[in-house]
């Protein structure tokens, strides 16, 4: 029996899920807006609203607590540069997670989570920048 028990399995083990977690939290950050299956979103809003509290603490210490559970020090310098201050006034409730749909090869509902107040223009910002360097670097070639 499961009584008292939090959260899904997903099939995976200790390990494979805390480390998707950490990779869909940072792509989260990274993104502000990700696409993935309704029960993921889901368990993934209370990881990234406590990422974000401990953005907003700011000190050292949580700093150091988000780089062990994200593992990419870039997201947790926009966690807490850009993030942390836009969420400065609000007490919870940075997510929110939309209904999607269903995925064509499996039918599995499809969900978006994104931040509340989020950058339209961060979505994809890192692969644009990637293409236009490669662009440049061709022209100059």
């Amino acid at each position: 029996m499961r009584h008292g028990k939090r959260g899904r399995k997903f099939n995976r083990t200790h390990e494979h899920r805390k480390a998707m977690f950490a990779n869909m939290a940072a792509s989260l950050i990274e993104h502000e807006q990700i696409v993935t299956t309704l029960p993921k979103a889901k368990d993934l809003r209370p990881i990234v609203e406590k990422l974000v509290t401990l953005g907003k603490r700011g000190d050292l210490h949580a700093r150091r607590i988000a780089i062990s559970r994200i593992r990419d020090e870039d997201v947790v310098r926009k966690l807490f540069d850009t993030i942390a201050s836009r969420y400065a006034e609000r007490n919870g409730g940075y997510t929110r997670v939309l209904k999607a749909g269903f995925r064509r090869g499996d039918n599995a509902p499809l969900a978006v989570i994104e931040f509340v107040d989020r950058d339209p223009d961060a979505r994809g910002a890192a692969d644009r920048a990637r293409l236009e360097a490669e662009a440049s670097a061709e022209e100059a070639a």
